[in-house]
This record gives structure tokens, C-alpha cells and sequence, in this order.
């Protein structure tokens, strides 16, 4: 791709932290309205749970074509459409009589507004926009930023509920979320304004070919399916199990609020710590400490004060992956085809999510209990762990220029 001018840093991160700020700030706090909906329209927890579960793997189906078109003409078209179906979506999320309707709205129109107005496609723009020297800091800035969409958004929407109530407050979110159609005009990138795509030294199946032979790309992907497992789990079920504990419901609220606060910290470290040490490690020791916070969150009695030091730890190690995974795929592979590779990443991401999300409300269906789903967390941890130890992290050899 020829040299073309890039847009300022501070541009690139402001804009693409606020994208993410509301994207992922309303999509953490989905767990808040389990019950009201549930109770309300006389559904069970698994059918909740599936719409979420539908949800997280659209995400990851769309997000291999978001990325694909982010990738050739531009991240600002599919910011746009995707701010678009966000906002249907919370609409016939909240209008939804049916389970059938609101599976589509809560996980297809939902999951595919994700696909593009997410990490995947502000990563792309990034790592266009940034010098590789900067690269995974400026990844886990915008990560950072846009963590305090959670602290942000998770108390907000838990005070929407209770003032407005639950369906009101979804069409107030489904407004909100449009603000993302303003801030994306500061990502329209200058190689792309002419709307003609943008000629690559590799085709895109050339890409997907090279990525899907390297071991480190399959061992990465096998690791980011352990991550959408545990987080969207803990996110989605954690203020049913509380509540389940005897517990108020401010309790989730907060708890979930200070995962966003501490993911803030833990996701900035962990991009800069991407530039200084092997990435492998970094995600390998994330790995591990996930499972031991789960396990001993489990051996202690549930109270305010567990929950909130238990968030507190889960916090620091929340995100703190995408910005060193997505960094590690640029530094293999390179920037032409970033969108499109971390989407194929972040599909296997989505298979994670979907398993967490619905074996969480069908196994409490059946046993009454989330105490197996903790457990299956705590050993894929540890799998995750050890699976990203061997990642190679140099970039990768292409002896013989590739035509597209």
C-alpha cells in the first residue's frame, strides 16, 4: 500500500475511545436486564441467555466482513451502519414481544452493530494511523479510554432502569447510541476519502491463507476463545449469581462498574507493557490470573466486600488482552489486512462468548447452580495459558512478493 498521510494520534484516539466507549459501555451492562426482561415477559434465563449467546456470534460472523470492508474502503462507512443497527436493535430489544423477535434484535441486529462498531475495526484504524514503535501503546490507550465506557455506562444504565424503567431506558441507549455516526468522521482516514479501495501487496485470500498455516496465529486464536468465555460469563450471569447470594442489586451494579474502572488501568499496562515485553508472556501471565481470581473468589463467602475485591483484580485483567492480541497480529502479519485478520481472531473470541453465555443460563436451568460454569472458567485459563506460551511473535517471512 503507497505511503498517504496519516491522521493525528490525538484525533485517532479520542475518536476511536469514544466509539468504544459507547459500544462496549452498553453492551457490558446487558447483564442488568436479565431479570426485568425475564420476569416482565414470563421468559427463562437460558432464553435471555441464548439471545446473548446469538448475539456474541454474530458479532464474531459480521466481524470477519466489518473488518474485510474496514480494511478496503475505510473504517467510516462501517461505523456509520453499524451505529445504525445498534440502534434498531436496542429498539426491538425493548419492543420485542416474542422470543423469536428478540433474539433477532438482541443478538443478530445487535451483535452485527458490534462487529462494526468495535475493537476489530478502531484497531484497524490504528494500527494505520500509528508508527509500529507506538503501536500496542497507543492499542491499549484507546482500550483504556474506552474501558470507562463500563464505569461509565454500567451505573448509568442501572440508574435508566430504575428511573425510567427497563424499556425506556433501552430507547433512551438506542438514541445515545447514534452519537458514534459524528464521532466516526474523525477516523475517515486519508487513503480512503476518494471512496475508491485501496490496492494491497497481498488479496485478501492470500491473507486468510497465510494467517490460517502459522501456528502462533492458531494458537492465539485458540487463546482469545477462552477470553469471550470468562468476561461475557462474568458480565452477563455474575448479577443473577449475587442476586442469588442474597445480595442487592446495586451490588452487580458496582461491581460491574469498578471491572470498567480497573479495566482502565489494566488494559493501558498491559499495551504498554506490549512494546517493552514478549507479548506471549503478557498474555500468558493474564491467563493464569484470571483463574486464580476466579478460584478464589469461589473458596470465600460471597459478600459486598469479595465481590468488589474480586472485580477490582477480574478489572485489571479484563481487556487487558485485546490490545497485546491485536498488537501481536499486527507485528506477525502487518497492518494491510489488520481489520480483517483480528476479526477472524476475535470470531473465535465470539465461539468463546456464546458457549459462556448460554451454558451459564443452561446448565443454572438445569442444576440451579453456576458453579460448574465457574469451574470449566478456571481450567480454560489455564489452557489459555499455556497455548499462548509458544506464540512467535517475529514478523513474518514473504520471501516472494505476493500480486493481489
Amino acid at each position: 500500500m503507497s505511503a498517504q498521510p496519516r491522521l493525528s494520534l490525538l484525533q485517532v484516539l479520542a475518536c476511536g475511545a469514544a466509539i468504544v466507549t459507547l459500544s462496549m459501555g452498553i453492551r457490558h451492562g446487558f447483564g442488568l436486564w436479565l431479570l426485568p426482561i425475564t420476569q416482565a415477559q414470563g421468559w427463562t434465563r437460558e432464553t435471555f441467555s441464548l439471545a446473548i449467546a446469538i448475539q456474541n456470534l454474530a458479532w464474531g460472523c459480521f466481524g470477519v466482513a466489518a473488518g474485510m470492508v474496514a480494511d478496503r474502503f475505510g473504517a467510516f462507512r462501517v461505523l456509520v451502519g453499524g451505529a445504525v443497527l445498534y440502534a434498531l436493535g436496542l429498539a426491538g430489544m425493548a419492543l420485542a414481544s416474542s422470543t423469536i423477535v428478540f433474539a433477532l434484535a438482541t443478538g443478530v441486529l445487535i451483535g452485527a452493530a458490534q462487529a462494526g462498531t468495535t475493537f476489530a475495526v478502531i484497531f484497524g484504524v490504528i494500527g494505520r494511523q500509528v508508527e509500529p514503535a507506538r503501536r500496542s501503546w497507543a492499542m491499549g490507550t484507546a482500550a483504556a479510554a474506552g474501558s470507562f465506557g463500563q464505569f461509565l455506562m454500567v451505573p448509568t444504565e442501572g440508574f435508566l432502569i430504575a428511573s425510567l424503567g427497563w424499556q425506556a431506558a433501552l430507547l433512551a441507549l438506542a438514541v445515545a447510541v447514534l452519537l458514534i455516526v459524528p464521532l466516526s468522521l474523525g477516523l475517515r482516514e486519508p487513503g480512503f476519502r476518494a471512496g475508491q479501495p485501496v490496492r494491497r501487496e497481498q488479496s485478501i485470500a492470500q491473507a486468510v491463507r497465510e494467517a490460517f498455516r502459522y501456528p502462533s496465529f492458531q494458537m492465539l486464536t485458540a487463546g482469545y476463545f477462552v477470553c469471550g468465555f470468562q468476561v461475557v460469563f462474568i458480565g452477563v450471569h455474575m448479577p443473577s449469581y449475587l442476586r442469588d447470594h442474597g445480595l442487592a442489586p446495586h451490588v452487580a451494579s458496582y461491581a460491574l462498574a469498578l471491572i470498567g474502572l480497573f479495566n482502565i488501568v489494566g488494559t493501558y499496562v498491559a499495551g504498554s507493557l506490549g512494546q517493552r515485553l514478549p507479548k506471549r508472556k503478557i498474555l500468558a501471565t493474564i491467563y493464569i490470573g484470571r483463574s486464580l481470581a476466579i478460584l478464589a473468589f469461589l473458596a470465600v463467602p460471597v459478600t459486598p466486600a469479595s465481590v468488589y475485591v474480586f472485580s477490582a483484580v477480574m478489572g485489571l485483567l479484563w481487556l487487558s488482552t485485546v490490545p497485546v492480541t491485536s498488537a501481536s497480529v499486527a507485528q506477525i502479519f502487518g497492518v494491510a489486512h489488520l481489520s480483517m485478520l483480528n476479526g477472524f481472531v476475535f470470531f473465535s473470541h465470539q465461539l468463546g462468548s456464546f458457549l459462556g453465555v448460554w451454558l451459564g443460563g443452561f446448565l443454572y436451568d438445569r442444576t440451579g447452580s453456576y458453579d460448574l460454569v465457574w469451574y470449566i472458567a478456571i481450567a480454560l485459563g489455564v489452557f489459555a495459558a499455556l497455548v499462548n506460551l509458544p506464540v512467535r511473535e517475529t514478523p513474518i517471512a514473504r520471501p516472494v512478493p505476493q500480486a493481489a
